[in-house]
């Protein structure tokens, strides 16, 4: 009851809601008398405000972002290319209109056509990755979800990340910030349906939050159907006033038809079309196996995890452990059926001390971050949908063991230093257990080190704008998606490298008035980058590249075009923040027309290569835009139009001698949002009923295999929130 009257209060005092992307600095040379509010706060040791994630990242001489969930919340909220759209440096495309997408920071995983690679994925923290390195995107929940950190590259070293890509940490919403009973349901085209229900609270030193969801669709194209239910909560309890622990616990369950890659052709006749062979020859195996529709192509797997995160914070000294297990069964019919038992957990100790050094601000951070799993890997015949014949049967264990460090130190009070390394260990056996079979025997163990060190320079050339640069290593050691041969006959796993690279960087950030900016260049050199050929048709294997160049440009600018049209903002008032402590002024709102927008230079190509010479690597657009234009109105009024648009066609084959063709998209949003009550939202994409391609599988040289993965055509959908 005292949370909802100050809650009210409060809202009385500012007025009405505020959008977060409305929030800008004011004037504070005419504040009025100071009101000065205090509510419940909505801090937790484990589990940081966005204004303090905010801050965190802004001391990282390199590329991070922050996205506030109440911005993608504004429209659909179903696939990670919803939530991740405006996140700099991030390109990600569905691959079958769905969670199953392809992502890639800095060209990560550039030609992993399957689940994820290249980058540490994260929930509240703790990694979503198996210990091998891979990951799957149905295991997040963008309505879940608080807010989005995005770590680029060696700016991800906080935890405990090696790769090219950094890490993307999905924070949850605890039962501080989120609301007692909120519902939202979204319908639209494709029989597209998605709906959550939540509830969060706080009593004494304990809280929590909990949120069930379910989302499906029959699809653009014929099976791809998608069906997904999934549970996430966490509970905290804080000791006393320097120590708290949290519980998270997650259940998954999903289902994922897989349509497959189209030819151009076919792409261009039907997009909406599954990947099928001549009716003729359906009735024979092997043939019918690469007919998506006969053999009853799919992804379908159940995910538990259970996580702990436990932080004691007393002054200048911080210390955190977080703690996981996963269990995940996979059901996988492709060109066999892969059936997969998987158990992975790990831990992360770390450090924090951020006393003085030598009368300068300094903060030191050490961790450890072992990780082990175990797969249980068993392969069978695809008979027409169902399991034939088994195939093999293989025990997969990984181990990692990272240790970091990492310390930043003001050389004067707007100029840093930041300097760190990581030691690495990585592990990879395979036990073969398919005695009986008659095939060879492909038990093997392969072992990678590497360290990863790290030097930048953060320079604040005033409160709101910062420029910065660093130069950094990188390690990737192979999943077993990688190392698992492609063709029967190979013995033991394939010999892979680990992936390593060199990468400068060099950029700026901040505001001033009304522009707000996200810039950011690197250049990295990479060495045996793993690269996935076809070795035959329907078959790829990955290999290690000689010597591969990834360089491009990753900006965000946000505009005020236009502001005050139509509700003029007055003078400033000041409120306590949370905790009633720290005064925290604020303007009052007016209206405004703000122009967003995202643009990613990914310039990826072999350098001196043996066969392709400096041919662009396949897989992404060089060049790829994305805009929006919204009017906003202080009270919860919002829309306008939205563009994405690839104005260059880019190679799908090494050889670079087929290529994915231009497109570009037209989008509407219109809708209200508030803090309290009702919201509603109504949005279009593909106005034009584009054809095109979304993204596209990858070959060494091109010989008319089906490569293409139609996006979505015209749809249209709708939402409505109740939060109380």
């Amino acid at each position: 009851m005292k949370k909802t009257f100050l809650t009210a209060a409060a809202a009385i005092v500012l007025g009405a809601p505020r959008l977060p992307a409305q929030e800008r600095r004011p004037d504070t040379s005419r504040l009025l008398p100071e009101v000065v509010v205090t509510a419940h706060s909505e801090r937790a040791l484990t589990m940081p405000s966005i204004e303090m994630v905010r801050a965190e990242l802004n001391t990282q001489p390199g590329g991070t972002a922050v996205v506030d969930a109440e911005q993608f919340k504004r429209g659909r909220a179903t696939t990670l290319k919803d939530a991740l759209d405006f996140a700099p440096g991030v390109f990600i495309q569905p691959r079958f209109g769905a969670e199953e997408a392809r992502i890639s920071i800095r060209g990560s995983g550039i030609q992993r056509t399957f689940h994820g690679r290249g980058i540490k994925l994260l929930q509240d923290g703790v990694p979503l990755n198996l210990a091998d390195g891979s990951f799957d995107f149905q295991a997040v929940e963008p309505l879940a979800t608080r807010s989005i950190e995005v770590y680029r590259g060696a700016n991800a070293l906080q935890f405990g990340a090696t790769t090219l890509g950094g890490a993307i940490n999905f924070v949850s919403l605890s039962g501080h910030q989120a609301s007692p009973l909120q519902a939202r349901f979204e319908y639209g085209s494709f029989e597209s349906y998605h709906a959550q229900l939540s509830s969060g609270g706080v009593f004494g030193p304990f809280d929590h939050y909990l949120s069930l969801s379910h989302s499906s669709s029959d699809g653009f194209r014929e099976h791809s159907q998608q069906n997904h239910q999934r549970l996430f909560a966490n509970f905290g309890y804080r000791i006393s006033p320097e120590l708290e622990t949290r519980f998270f616990i997650t259940a998954v369950m999903t289902a994922s038809e897989l349509p497959g890659e189209l030819t151009k052709q076919q792409l261009r006749d039907d997009p909406r079309q599954a990947s099928r062979v001549p009716a003729a020859l359906r009735s024979f195996q092997p043939v019918a196996r690469f007919d998506k529709v006969t053999s009853n192509w799919k992804r379908d797997f159940e995910l538990w995890r259970i996580a702990n995160r436990t932080t004691w914070q007393s002054g200048v000294h911080r210390f955190s452990m977080n703690a996981f297990w996963a269990h995940k069964d996979l059901d996988h019919p492709i060109l066999f059926v892969i059936d997969q038992v998987s158990n992975d957990l790990g831990m992360d100790l770390r450090y924090d001390n951020s006393s003085d050094l030598f009368g300068h601000k300094n903060r030191l951070t050490i961790g450890l971050a072992p990780t082990y799993g175990v797969t249980a890997d068993n392969r069978f015949a695809n008979d027409f949908g169902s399991r034939g014949a088994r195939l093999s049967g293989q025990q997969q264990k990984a181990a990692n063991w990272d240790a970091y460090l990492q310390e930043r130190f003001h050389l004067t009070p707007s100029v840093s230093l930041v300097a760190g390394g990581q030691i690495s260990y990585a592990n990879r056996e395979n036990d073969d257990h398919s005695a009986g079979l008659d095939r060879v025997d492909n038990s093997d163990t392969q072992d990678y080190w590497g360290y990863s060190p790290k030097l930048g320079v953060l320079w604040e050339i005033t409160p709101e704008a910062q420029a910065f640069a660093n130069v950094s290593r990188s390690f990737e050691p192979p999943s077993f998606g990688e190392l698992s041969n492609a063709v029967n006959g190979g013995k033991g796993l394939v010999q892979l490298a680990a992936q390593a690279a060199t990468t400068l960087e060099f950029g700026t950030r901040g505001r001033h008035g009304s522009v707000a900016w996200d810039l950011a260049y690197y250049y990295a050199w990479l060495d045996r980058e793993l690269l996935e050929l076809q070795v035959q048709p329907g078959l790829s294997q990955t290999v290690n590249a000689d010597r591969t160049i990834h360089q491009g440009v990753e900006a965000a600018l946000d505009v005020d075009v236009l502001s005050g049209m139509f509700t003029r903002g007055g003078e400033a008032i000041a409120i306590g923040d949370a905790n009633g402590k720290q005064r925290v002024p604020r303007e009052r709102k007016q209206d405004r027309l703000v122009l967003r927008q995202l643009y990613l230079w990914n310039n990826f190509h072999f350098d001196d290569d043996a066969t392709f010479g400096d041919n662009q690597l396949p897989g992404l657009p060089e060049h790829y835009y994305r805009a929006e234009l919204l009017y906003e109105h202080p009270s919860g009024i919002y829309g306008g139009p939205n563009a994405e648009w690839v104005p260059k066609r880019y190679n799908v084959d090494s050889a670079g001698t087929e290529f994915a063709d231009t497109y570009a998209l037209l989008g509407f949003k219109l809708g209200y949002r508030a803090w309290r009550g009702f919201s509603v939202f109504v949005e279009a994409k593909n106005l034009t009923n584009e054809t095109y391609a979304a993204t596209t599988s990858v070959v060494g040289t091109f010989s008319g295999q089906a490569l293409f993965l139609p996006g979505d055509g015209r749809g249209f959908y709708g939402g409505l929130e109740w939060r109380w």
